[in-house]
């Protein structure tokens, strides 16, 4: 076979391309750098800001710091047990809520759909919001985390187009065999579903990983906050939590800055890790996102 010979514009357009994505490339990864060096760097060298991209010199006391801090562990495991809590849930109501809406003999698909789609567009606001977790006895508690957004409107949506695709055969073999619906989505959906099952893990696992703003409405006791706000105390609000047993004021004043980086490194690694491994599910998912009737 002949090899396609580019002219000299298009080897051009390619060669403008692709300096573009590496210039996207160093504007995205430039943040990631500056913040990991100035963890890791001498703190004489982060406070005087000479710090522009590599680290100068090497320290590791500010992580020490953190490490030491048993309120950062403290939030940390809120945040485990929130993002596998609750990503738990959400799937869980998910498949439950989209399952019968990909049903077309399901009477009531329509109207629930329609109310499903209003929810996405308009919503009762904080002071409601706040009054209703009251009421029901959630406030304070890691319930007030885990049940207010059980469910995601457009996730619902994005599973029902999956379980749409799934043939109407499959269905009606299992009912001939004697299975009820129930049966038919154990058994038969969800084991041809595990890519829309990987979608919505990733997507839920992510916002509750990230989740601060219900902890602020809801969790006012420190015990049960996620370690993003412990992340806004010491970083926002330049609360020195952890730094609250160092006695000496030149030690403090000397980690006080690096600590923030380091804290961000600690907060954002797991996420760093795993996701652009697991990106290509995000992508699937907006593709399975194309709405159809």
């Amino acid at each position: 076979m002949t090899a396609i010979r580019k002219t000299t514009g298009e080897r051009t357009v390619d060669w403008l391309i692709a300096a573009g994505m590496w210039v996207v490339v160093a504007i995205t990864l430039y943040p990631f750098l500056y913040v990991l060096s100035m963890s890791i760097s001498n703190p004489v060298y982060v406070i005087d800001g000479s710090v522009w991209l590599y680290p100068k010199g090497f320290s590791l006391r500010a992580y020490d710091t953190i490490f030491d801090n048993p309120d950062m562990w403290r939030s940390y495991g809120n945040t485990i047990f929130y993002t596998v809590a609750g990503t738990s849930i959400n799937i869980a109501m998910t498949v439950l809520a989209a399952y019968p809406l990909a049903r077309r003999h399901f009477f009531l698909r329509k109207p629930i759909m329609v109310f499903i789609v209003v929810t996405m567009f308009f919503g009762g606001g904080l002071i409601p919001a706040f009054l209703l977790m009251q009421e029901l006895g959630l406030y304070n508690t890691r319930w007030a985390m885990l049940m207010p957004g059980a469910a995601s409107a457009f996730l619902i949506i994005v599973s029902r187009t999956f379980f749409q695709d799934i043939p109407e055969s499959l269905h009606e073999s299992a009912k001939l065999d004697g299975a009820g619906e129930f049966a038919i989505l154990l058994r038969i959906v969800l084991p041809l579903s595990m890519p829309i099952v990987a979608v919505l893990a990733l997507f839920y696992a992510v916002g509750h990983w990230n989740s601060f703003f219900p902890a602020m409405m809801y969790l006012p006791d420190p015990r049960l906050q996620p370690l993003s706000i412990y992340l806004i105390k010491v970083i926002i609000q330049n609360s020195d939590v952890a730094l609250k047993d160092m006695i000496d004021q030149h030690d403090r004043s000397m980690i006080s800055v690096q600590l923030k980086y380091a804290m961000i490194i600690v907060t954002i690694a797991p996420i760093l890790m795993i996701y652009p491994f697991l990106q290509k599910y995000f992508v699937k998912g907006v593709m399975i996102g194309s709405l159809k009737e």
